[in-house]
């Protein structure tokens, strides 16, 4: 019997001919990440374990991007320690404010996430690096010290879901976004609890790098253990020059087993959105069309790349954001920002009416830049919709992509981008 790319990834880490579902491993890592929300309590169980240095230094990354610009006197101490540790250890990775970018976008961005690689974060959307070809999951803090400690980390290997997408002939406007939340829609947000979700298609290989690791990053929110796409020529060329070192590729085996195959036909995915309080909880967006909204975000490690910035800035451009919506954009990086500024999509927004931010994850889970007061209702391009995710437990958060997120800015509810495109 043939193995899944997950399969394969696992096996090589852990020095087997192979694997199968079920089996319990210890695997060698590639990298292993953390933020200034996790990474101080991996770091005090660090010191706990007594193991002195870090296992590698070129293979820690830390990534104070949470509470950063810090808003508080407690989030200051807690970019603080990471700023210590990274210093005493000769950390190579590790980035500060005016540099450092939203995790998920910047560890791809800079070449450290690779084909082949097996990697842990202590944040749970670090099952976005499946969209290079890597083994990437999110583990807890003190998983996290031990991998810092030995370079390793032990797994069930998960049983492998495979999600086809036929045809390239998308409806206007839809995303990675739309199809991640589509499935999500139809399996639940524990479809896949402890399972690979793997994508592949002809639907999938139409999408970009941006498209892919939005889905993959969303792959948590079905209960994954990772998301996965098989590497092809638009990964290679988004490597090219990025990749700091060798890397390996694996495909799935023709006779691999998976526990289940779902096929989707891409023409007949609409625009989605994901209602209050649950990733699961979706709908066409014409079935919700009007919904009042106070607040719209685009951003995030879901959707705060330059696609996404490009897609937005298409339908706002020349066009003001309603009076009564507050529109926040945060880019991913420094370098996403930057690039958006030079094609004149910063402008674009700030001329619409909206805010655009530092690289921060701060709306996303209610942390700053963006809180909820009781009774309000944001639209947001983020990853979590659960209760008080972005403020007061009675706030309300819909999901979406940057399509839908610009075109309900402007109308100040929720709207399908085509009745506000501008044409000719």
């Amino acid at each position: 019997m043939g193995m899944t790319i997950t399969e394969k990834i696992l096996a090589r880490h852990a020095g087997l001919n192979e694997v199968a579902p079920g089996q319990l491993i210890n695997a060698a890592l590639d990298l292993v990440l953390t933020n200034d929300i996790t990474g101080p309590i991996a770091i005090r169980e660090f010191a706990r374990f007594g193991a002195g240095k870090v296992f590698d230094q070129s293979k820690i990354a830390l990534v104070p991007d949470h509470f950063t610009p810090n808003k508080d006197i407690a989030s200051a101490e807690q970019a603080k320690i990471l700023r210590e540790f990274a210093a005493a250890q000769g950390i190579e990775h590790y980035w500060d404010t005016g540099r450092v970018g939203i995790e998920h976008c910047l560890l791809p961005e800079q070449g450290l996430t690779l084909p082949g690689d097996c990697i842990i974060g202590a944040d749970s959307h670090t099952c976005t690096y499946g969209a290079v070809g890597a083994f990437s999951t999110g583990v807890g803090s003190t998983d996290l010290a031990a991998g810092m400690a030995t370079g390793e980390a032990w797994f069930r290997v998960p049983e492998s879901l495979k999600f086809i997408f036929h045809g390239r002939d998308y409806q206007p406007w839809v995303s990675g976004k739309d199809l991640i939340l589509y499935i999500i829609g139809k399996i639940g947000v524990d479809g896949a609890r402890y399972q690979a979700m793997e994508f592949a298609g002809e639907g999938i290989e139409a999408l970009s790098m941006d498209g892919r690791f939005t889905m993959c990053n969303m792959a948590i929110e079905a209960g994954a253990k990772n998301g996965i796409i098989a590497p092809d020529d638009t990964t290679f060329a988004y490597l090219q020059d990025r990749a700091r070192r060798s890397y390996i590729v694996d495909y799935s085996d023709p006779d691999a087993a998976y526990a289940e195959v779902t096929d989707f036909n891409t023409a007949d995915i609409p625009l989605q959105i994901a209602l209050p309080h649950l990733p699961e909880n979706t709908a066409a967006v014409d079935e919700v069309s009007g919904t009042a909204l106070d607040q719209v975000v685009i951003g995030s490690c879901t959707n705060g790349r330059l696609e996404d910035l490009r897609i937005a800035a298409q339908i706002l451009r020349g066009q003001k954001v309603s009076p009564h919506i507050r529109l926040l954009v945060l880019p991913g990086t420094q370098k996403i920002y930057l690039d958006a500024l030079r094609e004149g999509i910063i402008e674009t927004f700030i001329e619409a009416g909206a805010a655009v931010s530092t690289p921060t994850c701060g709306p996303c889970l209610g942390g700053h830049m963006g809180i909820l007061a009781k009774g309000e209702r944001a639209l947001s391009t983020t990853n979590r919709n659960f209760v008080g995710r972005m403020g007061h437990p009675e706030s309300e958060v819909y999901l979406c992509g940057p399509a839908v997120a610009a075109a309900s800015a402007l109308k100040g509810q929720i709207t399908h981008p085509r009745e506000v495109v501008r044409h000719g």
